[in-house]
């Protein structure tokens, strides 16, 4: 919606500056001062503020495109791990069409957000789905049987392995 404002206002100023140029041009009984300072009115008051209004709108329509597309594919890889329990790394990257950092930075918004828990085994590129519950009762690695240590905020990483862990 946004985008489309954009486009319009953008489409206005055109509009506008050109009627405005037309109309001035053609005014006989005008001087070449008037013209002037009736072009540089034109462009200041007019098409200037429709044409940045137009400008600004379209980006934040592109920004707020792009945001949805991220959301969506956070769902993808929310849905792949509930529905499937475990999912391969190159599975989702390849079902995502993108890449292992991006993937990655994916996984850890939705850690951060709050709307995953589970562990990852990145030496496997295994992401796992698990009950909040039984993480929290989680001493050693599954993967491994090392002691876990606590990694930053929602996170519990095999410092032998690698496996990291994550809570809601």
């Amino acid at each position: 919606m946004t985008r489309t404002v954009g486009i319009i206002l953008i489409v206005a100023a055109v509009v506008v500056g050109l009627a405005g140029v037309v109309w001035l041009l053609s005014e006989g009984s005008m001087t070449g001062g008037g013209r002037a300072l009736g072009l540089v009115l034109l462009f200041v008051v007019l098409v200037g503020p429709l044409a940045a209004a137009g400008v600004i709108a379209l980006t934040r329509g592109r920004k707020e495109i792009a945001e949805q597309a991220a959301a969506a594919n956070q769902r993808k890889i929310l849905d792949m791990v509930k529905t499937r329990g475990q999912v391969n790394i190159s599975d989702v990257i390849i079902e995502l069409q993108s890449d292992m950092p991006t993937v990655q930075d994916m996984i850890y918004r939705l850690v951060g957000m709050g709307v995953f828990s589970g562990y990852i085994n990145w030496d496997e590129g295994t992401l796992y789905s698990a009950e909040a519950a039984s993480l929290r009762e989680l001493q050693n690695c599954r993967n491994c049987g090392g002691e876990l240590s606590l990694a930053g905020k929602g996170v519990i990483k095999c410092p032998y392995c690698g496996t990291e862990y994550f809570l809601p």
